[in-house]
């Protein structure tokens, strides 16, 4: 028998949710870069009660016990923070960037001396006794560290094996150990626009001999790298328009699956891995198709699916007949799970939220196309309000808050997010922008945002809110936007120059494109050659585009949130907004914080952010703040 229920009726933005923001801060543990070593499987998880300290696991549980801190500086978003090789494992601490080498029930012990060098995606060669490693060195206290691939002995002595290219990643050695490939780039490209693929055979001193370019150039990406166990050199290429698998053997490159799909990523972190080897040759890979994962086996050209519940998968590794990859799907959290490619069995191995908030608590997304400026054809995902208690009031639509992600080569995916669900439990709608420019659909749709940052995605994430409006879906008159990193600049952009949202939210946003520049870190010192405009045409182009001096446009109440050890936009772009707009009269509220970089990782500031944006939207809108919420100080805004 079903027993009819009855919703109560509130206000959109008002209803009772079991998701607080304590929930979002406490709940998810940060799980990345799995890797086998033989059968045995490691991975790193995050410590959100340890201010975000990052730690690795493994059969035995935790190899790094605090204060080791598991995290690599290289290109500031590091990445391919440790190896492991016959159960010893070699890892970067983020503290002081040191390479530390740990066995099981042993304390760590520092391997490298100084705290003038940092190390990436490195590889362990046991053979000679040492490890390959993308190194950056900050010793001479240029504006720019030296960036090369390098040679860590077991004892701690150094040795340059690859230099004179801007940047490095993926040192990958052959099965035999007579090989090394790797990828390299030189400003101002960044390596999804173009990279190159090198190979070296390795002198019997352990040097690099005859080292030629295999692929790659200035208008091909190349990433993931990686030797199959007959000693084929295995990549990633965007040649095509598509980042598909290809082969170089016997001087050879050759295409293994053409099609309109994604087989990588861009390169913002190091050891990332889509693909892997199965026993008996075949390729076990993700892909990426309308923004959403799926996992296939790849033999003799043809693709067959492998059944999973995942809509997103973002690493994968193969030993054998076992599969370990992080996925995740609309009621999934991310999650490590491990499948058996004979049996299909499938086992969780962690979960980076370990209780779920019931499924009728969640809103489902649905994928959605809709047209925007210029022909375009855009892409998100549409959360609609869901809460098992309350609904709205009759006649009314929710208020929605469009979100434009970071990068801006990143991808908005489905995977279940507490951060989100934080909101449409609230009774929100939310629209998650994979706008012109975003990862997932090809060369030619990230492209679109060459030269046009602060444009195409802003009209994308426009269109985006209209088109849910004029269906009646939202409410035209309670439109929120945004967004954090990138996606701030998208965010003031959208509210500078179009007069359709009503309130923003900018989390650690570049209002400052010139200012960017200055003060911008080598990974990124030329990127906005490629989404803004050339040195040459750059000043003026900036001017137009940086919403820091189009602040008499800025009408709509905002409230900013900043690290204040942020490296990658520096606070005083988000103070100097601030004061601007509070000069002229415009609601405006700011929460610093002491001790957070570019993101947010204590689980207190994660619950002071939400907390505030959510109680900045129901005094806009005024909507009555519901017990327990902190006050919050909104200049030029009335109080409540």
């Amino acid at each position: 028998m079903t027993v009819a229920t009855t919703k109560q009726q509130a206000p959109c933005g008002a209803w009772t949710s079991p998701i607080g923001a304590a929930v979002v801060a406490a709940g998810a543990t940060p799980l990345a870069a799995i890797m086998f070593d033989g059968p045995d499987l490691y991975w790193l998880e995050g410590r959100a009660s340890e201010a975000g300290r990052s730690t690795l696991t493994g059969p035995a549980g935790e190899l790094t016990p605090a204060p080791f801190n598991v995290r690599s500086k290289v290109h500031e978003y590091g990445g391919g923070a440790y190896a492991v090789h016959d159960g010893v494992a070699w890892f970067s601490h983020h503290a002081d960037t040191r390479l530390y080498r740990v066995e099981p029930g042993q304390a760590p012990v520092a391997v490298t001396l100084d705290n003038a060098h940092r190390y990436a995606d490195f590889v362990v060669d046991a053979p000679r006794a040492r490890l390959v490693s993308v190194r950056e060195d900050h010793s001479a206290g240029g504006h720019y560290p030296v960036n090369t691939i390098a040679a860590i002995g077991f004892d701690g002595s150094e040795t340059v094996l690859v230099e004179g290219n801007d940047f490095y990643a993926a040192p990958r050695i052959s099965p035999d150990g007579s090989r090394l490939a790797w990828l390299c780039w030189d400003h101002p490209r960044m390596p999804w626009e173009g990279t190159e693929l090198w190979l070296a055979d390795i002198g019997a001193d352990g040097t690099l001999l005859n080292g030629r370019m295999v692929a790659g150039g200035p208008q091909e990406s190349i990433c993931q790298p990686e030797w199959s166990p007959n000693g084929a050199l295995h990549f990633v290429s965007d040649r095509s328009g598509w980042w598909n698998l290809y082969a170089f053997e016997h001087g050879v490159v050759q295409a293994l699956c053409p099609r309109e799909a994604e087989f990588g990523g861009p390169h913002w972190n190091f050891g990332g891995s889509l693909y892997g080897f199965a026993a008996g040759g075949d390729i076990v890979c993700a892909y990426v198709e309308g923004g959403v994962s799926r996992l296939a086996r790849l033999r003799d050209g043809g693709l067959a699916d492998i059944a999973t519940p995942y809509e997103e998968i973002r690493e994968l590794r193969v030993q054998g007949a076992t599969v370990a990859l992080l996925g995740g799907a609309p009621t999934v959290a991310l999650e490590l799970a491990r499948i058996d490619l004979d049996t299909g069995a499938h086992a969780v191995l962690a979960r980076s939220i370990g209780q779920l908030p019931p499924v009728d608590e969640l809103s489902v997304p649905r994928s959605i196309s809709y047209p925007s400026a210029n022909g375009r054809t855009a892409h998100a995902f549409h959360y609609p309000p869901a809460n098992a208690r309350f609904a709205p009031q009759d006649g009314e639509l929710p208020p929605l808050i469009v979100i434009g992600h970071g990068g801006p080569t990143g991808m908005a995916a489905s995977t279940l997010k507490l951060s989100t669900q934080f909101w449409t439990s609230r009774g929100f709608a939310v629209l998650d922008v994979n706008y012109g420019g975003s990862t997932g659909f090809g060369r030619a749709y990230r492209d679109l945002l060459k030269g046009q940052w602060g444009v195409v995605d802003v009209e994308d994430c426009v269109a985006g809110a209209r088109h849910l409006a004029s269906q009646g879906l939202v409410d035209p008159e309670r439109l929120l936007v945004r967004g954090s990193s990138a996606g701030g600049l998208t965010t003031l952009c959208a509210l500078a120059f179009h007069d359709l949202f009503k309130a923003g939210a900018c989390y650690y946003g570049v209002s400052d494109l010139a200012g960017l520049d200055a003060d911008s870190h080598k990974f990124e010192a030329h990127y906005n050659e490629y989404l803004v405009a050339p040195k040459a045409q750059a000043a003026a182009v900036y001017r137009e585009r940086s919403p820091i001096h189009h602040t008499d446009k800025l009408t709509r109440p905002m409230i900013f949130f900043q690290g204040l050890d942020d490296m990658v936009v520096p606070p005083q772009q988000s103070q100097s907004m601030v004061d601007a707009l509070r000069a002229r009269g415009v609601p405006v509220a700011y929460l610093s914080l002491a001790g957070e970089g570019h993101g947010f990782r204590k689980p207190e500031s994660v619950v002071a952010t939400l907390e505030a944006e959510l109680v900045f939207y129901l005094r806009v809108f005024g909507i009555p703040v519901p017990a327990g919420l902190p006050a919050l100080d909104i200049g030029n805004l009335p109080a409540a």
